[in-house]
């Protein structure tokens, strides 16, 4: 039996599929009764989903990152569509392949990884050279890094997400580099490489995206940062010479700035040419997938504007409809 994704669910449709556990929540109702609020995962997107009349015993059942087969059916609730269940089993994992329920990248993540390596060796910088080679060579980072995704819900939330958000902003820097003279591409280019290269550390994407302890407790700048000391010290076996302390110290200010303002995360703003072109290209990238994304994934078919998005706040213009082209006619050929 053919599957039926996320993405192609529709109000008033009956389901019954396996999905992963993106989030599992037991809360009770005004009357106090229990009920589940989930969310559940394909390789399409997710779901929210509510089990009424739920019981301590079944959300123990299982946890967050585990399979379970649901049966219920496909409910329009504010503009987005729900699943209501009835029932939901628990499902092991042994048989079922696990690429059908984690996100991946639109994009292969070979032929990304290859043009993200030609992007780096490319600087002639020999010590920015030497300290991409160095993350390039490890190959439980490589593995990681072309993993991971950007974010746990929005922000490129899938498998590779990471990979691709970074490969972007690289193309769009080395693009318009020779714009900005007085820009240093070779490092804009490394510092868009690392500035959340800690979120291979911060995030769990073995399953369900979700915070490690040290996600929640350090953060992905921190992290970045002592990734970043890690290979500096592996640098000096390449290039025979210490790593440059200014050059190492633009490199760790482009991390902890990344985010801008303060009330955003950083613990300092860009102060550098580099620092600030890297903070509006990764918040270029961010915003502009956030809205490709919203209007693409939106549930209200044939509406010219999308529901209500929380993430950005209000709703996006998607606009009319193409035409649809009738096949009789002549001037469609």
């Amino acid at each position: 039996m053919t599957r039926r994704y996320v993405k192609e669910l529709t109000n008033g449709e009956s389901v019954d599929e396996i999905f992963l556990v993106a989030e599992k929540q037991l809360r009770s109702n005004r009357q106090g009764q229990l009920y589940l609020q989930l969310d559940l995962r394909d390789r399409s997107g997710t779901i929210s989903a509510r089990l009424w009349n739920a019981s301590e015993e079944q959300a123990r059942s299982f946890e967050t990152g585990d399979y379970v087969k649901a049966k219920g059916k496909v409910q329009l609730f504010q503009g987005s569509v729900q699943l209501i269940l009835w029932q939901l089993e628990p499902t092991p994992s042994e048989s079922l392949d696990l690429e059908e329920f984690l996100p991946q990248a639109s994009r292969g993540v070979a032929e990304m990884t290859a043009r993200l390596r030609q992007l780096l060796m490319g600087v002639s910088d020999p010590h920015l050279r030497a300290l991409a080679e160095c993350f390039l060579i490890d190959d439980q980072f490589l593995h990681r890094f072309t993993s991971a995704p950007a974010g746990v819900r929005v922000h490129h939330a899938y498998q590779g997400g990471l990979l691709e958000h970074v490969l972007t902003m690289m193309e769009v820097a080395d693009r318009i580099a020779d714009l900005y003279p007085a820009l240093n591409r070779d490092l804009l280019i490394l510092g868009i490489f690392l500035h959340d290269v800690g979120k291979i550390l911060e995030l769990d994407y073995g399953r369900a995206f979700g915070y490690t302890d040290q996600g929640q407790l350090i953060g992905h700048l921190v992290l970045g940062i002592g990734l970043l000391d890690e290979k500096v010290r592996q640098t000096v076996d390449l290039t025979g010479e210490r790593f440059p302390d200014e050059l190492l110290m633009r490199l760790k200010h482009m991390i902890v700035s990344h985010h801008g303002p303060p009330e955003f995360g950083s613990p300092k703003p860009p102060m550098t040419p580099e620092a600030i072109a890297l903070h509006y290209l990764d918040n270029f990238d961010a915003k502009v997938f956030a809205y490709c994304r919203q209007i693409r994934d939106d549930p209200a078919a044939g509406s010219t504007w999308t529901s209500f998005d929380p993430s950005v706040g209000h709703r996006l213009f998607k606009g009319s409809p193409p035409p649809e082209t009738d096949p009789t006619d002549e001037d469609a050929f």
